[in-house]
Formats: C-alpha cells, sequence, structure tokens
C-alpha cells in the first residue's frame, strides 16, 4: 500500500495539472522500495501474514529471534509451538523488547511449564509459526512518509533540465549523471530508522 497520495506529492511540487500522475505513482513506488532498502525495513503492514521459525536455529533459552531485518508492528495473532500449541501472549510469552514496538524476539515467561518445541516427528524446520503484522508499524510514521514526499520530489526534480538544487552537477560526456548519494536532508530523516548491518 502507498504511504503517500499522488495529490499530496503534486502540493508539495506546487503542480496543478495532472499530466504527470503515472510518473508520480510510479515514482512513490519506487521511492518505498528505495527507502526500504535503505533503510533495511518494511514500514507497513496492513494485514496479516505468517513467517516460520526453526526450533533450534532461531531460539536462545527461552527467546525466539526474529532474525535481520524481521519486527513485529503489534502483537501477533496467533503464535503456534511445533507441538501445535497456541501459545498466549501475556500468559505464555511477552514481547521484547517489553511494552515497546517493533518487536524483534518473544520470550516464554519464566513463569509458563511451556518451551519451545520442535514438531512431533522431531524436524525443527518451520516448527514455530508467528501471525502478525510483519512491520515496523502498522502505518508508516509521519516522518518517514516526509521523506517519501521529499525522495519523490528529488526523483520527480531530476527529469528537467533546469537546474536546481537537487540537480546533481557532474556531466561526463554531455550525460547527466547521479549523484552517489540521496540528499542530506532525506538521509537524516531516515537515518534514525536505518538498520545497520554488519
Amino acid at each position: 500500500m502507498a504511504w503517500t497520495t499522488t495529490a499530496l506529492v503534486k502540493t508539495y511540487l506546487q503542480i496543478t495539472t495532472n499530466a504527470d500522475d503515472t510518473l508520480i505513482d510510479t515514482l512513490i513506488t519506487r521511492g518505498q522500495t528505495f527507502i526500504e532498502s535503505y533503510t533495511h525495513r518494511k514500514f507497513e503492514a496492513s494485514s496479516d501474514t505468517t513467517m516460520y521459525f526453526d526450533s533450534y536455529r532461531d531460539i536462545r533459552g527461552r527467546t525466539l529471534f526474529f532474525g535481520e531485518g524481521l519486527e513485529l508492528a503489534q502483537n501477533p495473532t496467533t503464535v503456534t509451538n511445533g507441538d501445535s500449541a497456541v501459545l498466549v501472549v501475556n500468559t505464555n510469552f511477552t514481547m521484547a523488547p517489553v511494552n515497546s514496538f517493533p518487536s524483534y524476539a518473544m520470550e516464554i515467561l519464566a513463569s509458563s511449564s511451556l518451551w519451545w518445541t520442535t514438531k512431533s516427528n522431531g524436524d525443527s524446520a518451520r516448527a514455530i509459526s508467528v501471525l502478525g503484522r510483519w512491520a515496523y508499524s502498522t502505518v508508516a510514521p509521519s516522518d518517514v512518509v516526509a521523506a517519501l514526499i521529499r525522495l519523490v520530489s528529488f526523483f520527480y526534480r531530476q527529469r528537467e533540465s533546469n537546474a536546481d538544487i537537487d540537480r546533481p552537477v557532474m556531466v561526463q560526456d554531455g550525460m547527466v549523471l547521479m549523484p552517489g548519494r540521496i540528499p542530506f536532508d532525506i538521509a537524516a530523516m531516515l537515518e534514525p530508522y536505518r538498520m545497520h548491518t554488519p
């Protein structure tokens, strides 16, 4: 789902015609993909999806770690253990971190008699399933939306022949080259959300 609308981008760009609506729609999609790639995050989940976890590799003690780039925007809808038991949030397990989202793990409570288990046939692969909103949030944060609008405007202005502050200035053999990085203001807006991978 798009985090912003063509109308909002056009307002930002002070565009009053519909001639470039298709282009702006395309740039919104590309901008979202760019931001998710740049930050290593998915910012919005409007519906539940199921992720599967290994009952050995993804477990440390009582904690199930989701792995790089996976996070839950809210409490999961359903958690099914390898033995087909359905676990209940705050009764059998809690989210990590506690009291804030997104979550990067879930931990079976010390007061619970349950443990993460393999399937009945002993298989650990895909033994645990978690149904939920796999993203940073259920709706993209407002500052990320602002960064997207600014980025779409940056992409849009690059198609023009007249110079402005967003234009790349490197020219080689008559061809304008793309800059090596996104504008500093966009990078600054996205930096707090960026997952730094090794």
